[in-house]
């Protein structure tokens, strides 16, 4: 079996999405044979060179491709230039492969030209199109337009012909968790199966927490934005008793971290949170080693990264019932709370903080099921294999 990938931007060096799909096709291409179709990385190693276990055809990008701001992260151009490059190299090359896997984007608001193929294809994993639900949207409403037009999915899955035609014709469609279907029920699928494209190389190195009852430190990782929680989990902790030593540590930068920042001054909790802004990799890595549990209310969330790499250091999360949390997160290693109003929210938070923080044997279990679950489940080789066992299953079905 001969696989074709396609992935606009694939990067070991990267972040997110394009860092976690480039380590996927890296362990699919020491179990089978890969040709990978991918722009080419502007800066840093040549992607060739990152992925030597495989073929590698990469196309050089247009110049305002290479300049990236906000707008063109949302909207992601780049796509539909790349889906003419692979059309053109697929008629010029006469190339034809046992099955097409279309990666990346994440998004499933793109149509791919793997359509006008006559190879059989997957689709995903897809994510995003999540809704704010309804009482945080007052709060919600200062994002930039553009963010907005996340709202203009639903109307496109059910009128774009080439989004449908694409969907249709794709044999599996993937969905980063189980809310995807429900999203894309308006689209003609023969088959839909999860799979959240995270994982991990290694488990990090264990940490052993000694816990005091009382004392809990708590993380918050994630862009200071509305819809990562970061004013819910403040909230939460203006609900707190003062006689606990609980603190809250903040990571990441954002349009929303002043109003948050504002917000714990206001409800008299500053001064036990710290705001750290940006950090790189290895400083993140090192709070996570140094709390206690991870605090992520994130309420549009497709995936939830963070989730993982807490638990991979043995933290528990606690979270909400909503998107991928809702599906990565069990009661093993976390505690999920619904998402009705900011009101609620901060008060069942509060609620799960305070599960933990007189009982340090159950955090330390936690954070045990927590990596057993990713050492079984979640290594990039395993991930692997859940692919390439889909991939003999297309190939079983004729037609």
């Amino acid at each position: 079996m001969h696989v074709l990938i396609t992935a606009p931007r694939l990067n070991g060096e990267g972040l997110g999405e394009v860092r976690k799909s480039f380590q996927l096709v890296e362990a699919l291409s020491r179990k089978i044979p890969l040709t990978v179709l991918a722009f080419e990385n502007g800066q840093g190693t040549p992607l060739a060179k990152q992925l030597p276990d495989c073929e590698v055809i990469t196309f050089d990008p247009p110049a305002w491709v290479k300049r990236r701001n906000r707008l063109a992260a949302m909207l992601k151009p780049e796509v539909f230039v790349f889906n003419r490059m692979v059309l053109k190299w697929l008629r010029s090359t006469g190339r034809r492969f046992d099955l097409a896997h279309q990666m990346l984007p994440a998004g499933a608001r793109y149509p791919t030209v793997l359509r006008k193929t006559d190879m059989p294809y997957i689709i995903g994993s897809v994510g995003g199109s999540l809704s704010t639900p309804e009482a945080f949207r007052s709060e919600v409403n200062s994002e930039s337009w553009f963010a907005r037009l996340r709202f203009l999915d639903q109307f496109r899955f059910r009128h774009d012909p080439w989004l449908r035609a694409s969907y249709a014709k794709a044999r599996v469609v993937l969905g980063v968790a189980p809310y995807m279907k429900d999203i894309l029920a308006d689209l003609e699928i023969a088959r839909f199966e999860t799979f959240m494209r995270q994982g991990i190389r290694k488990l990090a190195p264990e940490t052993e927490r000694t816990g005091i009852p009382g004392q809990l430190k708590l993380l918050h990782v994630g862009r200071a934005v509305r819809t990562k929680g970061l004013r819910d989990a403040i909230r939460a902790m203006a609900l707190l008793p003062k006689d606990k030593d609980i603190t809250l540590t903040s990571i990441g930068d954002g349009e929303d971290l002043e109003a948050c920042k504002a917000e714990a001054a206001k409800l008299g909790v500053a001064d036990r949170i710290r705001f750290e802004g940006f950090q790189p990799r290895e400083r993140v890595e090192e709070y996570y080693r140094n709390s206690d549990v991870l605090l992520f209310p994130s309420f549009r969330e497709s995936m939830g990264g963070v989730i993982f790499e807490a638990m991979n250091w043995g933290l528990p999360v606690i979270t909400v019932a909503r998107g991928g949390p809702d599906w990565i997160v069990s009661d093993d290693f976390g505690i999920k709370v619904p998402v009705d109003t900011p009101e609620q929210l901060a008060h069942d938070l509060a609620g799960a903080i305070m599960t933990l923080v007189d009982d340090p044997a159950t955090r330390k279990q936690m954070g045990k099921k927590a990596r057993e679950y990713l050492a079984q489940e979640a290594t990039w080789p395993a991930k692997a294999d859940i692919l390439v066992n889909l991939y003999s299953e297309v190939l079983a079905v004729k037609g």
